[in-house]
């Protein structure tokens, strides 16, 4: 396969850039100049939930691709769960991530 020549591989970066910003801008360009119906509002405030709930279930149930939910093997998964109280008691980011950290390294190196 040929390399590319300095102003192809531009032109290429530039384009791929373009379809990749353009499905973000368009929505944002179009809907917010309307306001959406409360139905919509609240159905679209439940997206980063399910988006974040669908990146991390499979990280923290089968991160090896298969479920495994032995605390010497995945002590992510264990570590979630009172992570996930804290996060919802104190509603703090800061806090969550800290003391998530804190609960890792304990777990690990506990167990190790």
């Amino acid at each position: 396969m040929p390399g590319f020549s300095p102003t192809e591989a531009v032109l290429l970066v530039v384009l791929m850039a373009v379809v990749t910003y353009m499905p973000r801008v368009i929505p944002v360009l179009v809907l917010s100049r309307r306001k959406l119906p409360e139905p919509v509002e609240r159905w679209l405030s439940y997206v980063p939930v399910a988006v974040l709930a669908a990146l991390l279930t499979p990280v923290l149930i089968a991160p090896e691709g298969t479920v495994d939910l032995a605390v010497t093997t995945n002590p992510a998964f264990w570590v979630s769960i009172p992570v996930l109280v804290i996060a919802l008691f104190t509603r703090n980011l800061f806090a969550t991530v800290f003391f998530g950290m804190i609960m890792i390294a304990l777990l690990r190196y506990f167990l190790t």
